[in-house]
């Protein structure tokens, strides 16, 4: 145990401080200040109780041995620490970054006191072990002689394809995109993860012998039936990239685009590509624009804190649910996470955020988008209803559609492998991560849904697990969930 009487002496849960949000919106780099020393660090590692159970490693779907590395860094063992926490995760300096940490929300002390700050003791782990040059390529004892493609290169397939070099196969992930890294790439802004951070994993893993190749659809480029013939087993963890749509009147309007056609292109302008006009500009961009964002989740934020970078004239993100309760509702009890209102780092930065709220229509002339029609809503037995006399229009030249996703991309590679899909059109999979078809397999949001990156992750070494044993009859790989786990959201 860090330090018995921690969690009673230091009371007060203690984070970075966030940059001032007149300063960070003249860049695009994480958002928070580099001075959170070692010693706070370990004063907070201190709170953690050892509990006789620990309900965090439930929260947690990668099994994450929290007490242990709590203890390592109260201690200053720091080099004992980043071997436990990559004994199980992978990748956390991007899950340290970026999951909502429902560990944290599971911790025993958030009973009645504020959580440790599990997600924070996680990150630092992680960077100092690159400062100290303590992450170094993981060697395979002998190699299989086997062959695997692992299609898509997000947090799922990148686990899986690490998992499965460092057991011995050869393994060629494939990419549609010109760069590695899915939606980590392209979809998370740099304000929440530099994409720095990506390449320096990839150079570890590319040592190890992962082969990467871009700029391949496969399903187009290479047809499922080569990829058969070519490798012993496929895993899918293309992810669930078909976006909710909002098919209303006026959606043909100009000005009005999908998230995920929206943040690429900001990211693709902080890598170097030659994306911009005269002006500085990507094709789509918010600047001196009224935007509008549909969506209140993380995907609405991310449109949100993009929108303020590039100077918009406005921001309102919608969002059809209620305002969440100030404190965990009663709904979501300790140790499940908690429904209750949050504010990101980009709603620090300004914009309406409006609750209750359906658009109706969007309205335009000369073929663009100038506003919408809309209305507040309310629920009555599981149904949203309008609240007549609630109508009213919104200015509008930058609409931005951030309902999430509602599967993966049937058309091409999976209709042309013949793979099977359960009830919410996601690719099916048996206990071994196994889909219809022999030697395909799949991980992540493809077969999952949309979800969190550290079910992506867990899903994508345990996923490994399953091949490795198909492969090999064996494996000694760690599978630390199972599909008909529950997914936590």
């Amino acid at each position: 145990m860090a330090d018995p009487q921690g969690f009673l002496k230091h009371t007060a849960r203690e984070l970075p401080k966030r940059r001032p949000v007149p300063l960070r919106l003249m860049d695009w780099k994480e958002v928070y200040e580099e001075n959170f020393s070692h010693q706070t660090l370990q004063t907070q590692a201190s709170r953690c109780m050892d509990c006789g159970i620990p309900f965090c490693h439930n929260g947690c779907p990668l099994g994450n041995l929290i007490p242990e590395w709590n203890d390592l860094v109260y201690k200053d063992r720091w080099r004992e620490g980043i071997d436990r926490l990559h004994a199980t995760n992978n990748f956390p300096e991007f899950t340290g970054r970026l999951c909502p940490a429902p560990c944290e929300a599971s911790c025993v002390l958030g009973i009645n006191q504020d959580p440790v700050t599990i997600k924070q003791v996680e990150v630092e782990i992680i960077e100092n072990a690159f400062d100290e040059g303590w992450v170094t390529p993981v060697y395979p004892t002998r190699l299989t002689g086997k062959k695997v493609a692992v299609v898509g290169s997000g947090p799922a397939g990148l686990a899986a394809a690490q998992q499965l070099t460092r057991a011995g196969h050869t393994v060629t992930v494939f990419e549609r995109a010109d760069r590695i890294g899915g939606l980590l790439r392209y979809g998370i802004p740099e304000f929440k993860m530099e994409k720095r951070f990506i390449d320096r994993r990839l150079a570890q893993m590319e040592a190890e012998g992962t082969i990467f190749k871009t700029g391949v659809n496969v399903g187009v480029d290479i047809t499922a039936e080569q990829l058969r013939e070519q490798y012993d087993a496929i895993v899918l963890a293309g992810g669930a990239t078909l976006a909710r749509d909002l098919p209303i009147p006026g959606r043909d309007l100009d000005g009005i685009h999908q998230a995920m056609e929206f943040l690429p292109w900001a990211n693709r302008v902080q890598l170097g590509d030659d994306v911009t006009d005269e002006a500085g500009l990507p094709p789509i961009h918010a600047k001196d624009k009224k935007v509008v964002i549909i969506g209140g989740g993380d995907t609405g934020a991310d449109c949100l804190g993009t929108s303020h970078r590039q100077g918009a004239a406005s921001i309102h993100q919608f969002e059809i649910m209620p305002r969440p309760p100030e404190e965990r509702a009663a709904s979501t009890p300790w140790p499940t996470y908690p429904l209750m209102y949050r504010v990101s780092s980009a709603h620090e930065e300004g914009g309406e955020r409006v609750f209750s709220v359906n658009t109706e229509r969007f309205v335009g002339a000369d073929g663009k988008v100038t506003g919408l029609e809309a209305h507040e809503v309310k629920m009555v037995n599981g149904r949203f209803e309008k609240v007549e006399g609630t109508d009213f229009t919104l200015e509008a030249d930058l609409v931005l559609l951030a309902m999430g996703f509602v599967g993966p991309e049937k058309p091409g590679l999976l209709s042309d492998l013949g793979v099977g899909y359960d009830q919410r059109g996601n690719v099916q999979r048996d206990k071994n991560w196994a889909t219809n078809v022999p030697g395909v397999f799949v991980a992540g949001d493809m077969g999952r849904g949309q979800s969190l990156i550290v079910w992506a992750i867990a899903e994508g070494r345990a996923a490994a697990a399953g091949v490795d044993r198909y492969l090999e009859g064996e494996t000694a790989l760690p599978a630390p969930i199972t599909p008909t786990m529950v997914a936590q959201r």
